[in-house]
């Protein structure tokens, strides 16, 4: 890291264990992405109350060559009542108690911080992940009890009446695309998990 990170507190008293793990895992954000030009880390308290406790904003702002990657952290509520989106909350729908915590808030921030690094690190490389979806082809011929699929780049291959999902054989018709997990048989490539496409 070029420039020395810095470390504010906002709303709480500077503590130095607590600025020393911020400080280590920021040093730990290098082997993730090791051209990281600045890094500056804000800490606050946006909440205290006397029974519910504290809660934690956690802003991490990462200078990159060619960029800023940028996380703002709340320490939120439970999964479930994120998952629901509800727009309206319940006593029960407070804080878990560990997100009270300021050390919580901050390890999961530097987690979104992580991942959001290596994002931007794919990004740049350009090795950004495509999701190849199961190899797709069209039924060229029709047994009783089997048929064969003639794949994209052309190869036949075997499938049986228990590999295909569904009403089976019935709805298949020679012309009728597939979409197909491929395995080594005894024989050659044999389908299986076949799926009919519309």
């Amino acid at each position: 890291m070029q420039l020395q990170p810095t470390v504010k507190f906002r709303g709480i008293e500077a503590n130095a264990a607590f600025e020393e793990e911020i400080r280590r895992r920021i040093s730990r954000l290098r082997t993730y992405y090791p051209a990281i030009i600045g890094c500056d880390v804000l800490v606050k308290l946006s909440d205290r109350h006397h029974l519910a406790g504290a809660r934690f904003d956690v802003r991490i702002d990462l200078a990159v060559p060619g960029g800023h990657v940028l996380v703002s952290h709340v320490a939120g509520l439970r999964a479930t009542a994120r998952e629901r989106e509800q727009e309206r909350f319940r006593k029960g729908d407070e804080l878990d108690p560990e997100r009270r915590y300021g050390k919580v808030a901050v390890r999961e921030a530097f987690e979104v911080a992580r991942r959001r690094l290596q994002d931007f690190a794919r990004k740049q490389r350009g090795t950004v992940k495509v999701h190849a979806g199961p190899p797709r082809g069209r039924v060229v011929r029709l047994g009783k009890v089997y048929g064969f699929i003639e794949a994209g780049d052309g190869r036949e291959v075997y499938f049986n009446r228990k590999s295909v999902l569904g009403r089976g054989l019935k709805r298949l018709r020679v012309g009728s695309p597939v979409s197909f997990a491929e395995e080594r048989g005894e024989k050659g490539p044999q389908a299986s998990t076949v799926r009919v496409l519309r």
